[in-house]
């Protein structure tokens, strides 16, 4: 029995998208993309002041962050990275990477050396957390936040794809706080919380 028309029009459409999608598994088996790993290899606070009576929190915080590329087929272009540093989930800080645009090759580890954010930012804590505070500055450790938020691409082979949409990789830090810069602060290496860079489906590249 010969197929109608309308038949006819959606078979070849539904021929289509199978190939492609056909396509797109095996070039996944090929590749077998995997995240980048981030890990803050160091955290050096030597100010963290908040005064109440103008609620301005006065940091320094420098940090060691290292990029892991796992993959032995894939390359990866970093576009852009920027910091941004929360304390009690109030944004305090945000830092625009000057490494960025630089490309990870195969199986490389890239070490972003004193990534400095500093400054004056207001602030306005509540209760709770002023409470926090005053513990944690008793403690002499800080529970900060640091979200990384990158624009990539990645090079499958000899094959470029266009800019991925924005992703953010988590770091929750507990970082002493040290007197100088040049003596250690007692940080404990934390690996960061991958969001899916690379193999989040809802995360393709923009064409």
């Amino acid at each position: 029995m010969t197929p109608r028309g309308g038949t006819r029009c959606l078979y070849f459409p539904c021929n289509a998208l199978l190939c492609l999608v056909l396509t797109m598994f095996i070039f996944w088996l090929i590749f077998l993309p995997k995240e980048p790993q981030f890990t803050v290899s160091n955290a050096s606070l030597t100010r963290f002041n908040f005064t109440d009576t103008d609620n301005t929190l006065d940091y320094n915080l420098a940090l060691n962050i290292t990029i892991r590329n796992p993959n032995k087929r894939v390359g990866i272009y970093y576009r852009r990275i920027q910091v941004f540093a929360n304390y009690r989930k109030k944004r305090f800080a945000n830092v625009t990477l000057p490494w960025a645009p630089f490309y990870q090759g195969h199986k490389n580890t890239t070490i972003l050396n004193h990534v400095l954010v500093e400054g004056q930012q207001l602030a306005v804590f509540g209760e709770h957390d002023l409470s926090q505070f005053k513990s944690e500055t008793a403690a002499g450790v800080y529970s900060i936040d640091v979200k990384i938020s990158l624009r990539v691409r990645a090079r499958f082979g000899k094959i470029k794809t266009p800019d991925y949409g924005p992703s953010n990789i988590n770091c929750n830090l507990k970082v002493p706080l040290s007197l100088s810069e040049t003596l250690p602060s007692g940080f404990n290496d934390t690996k960061c919380r991958n969001v899916h860079v690379l193999t989040n489906p809802s995360n393709l590249p923009r064409i």
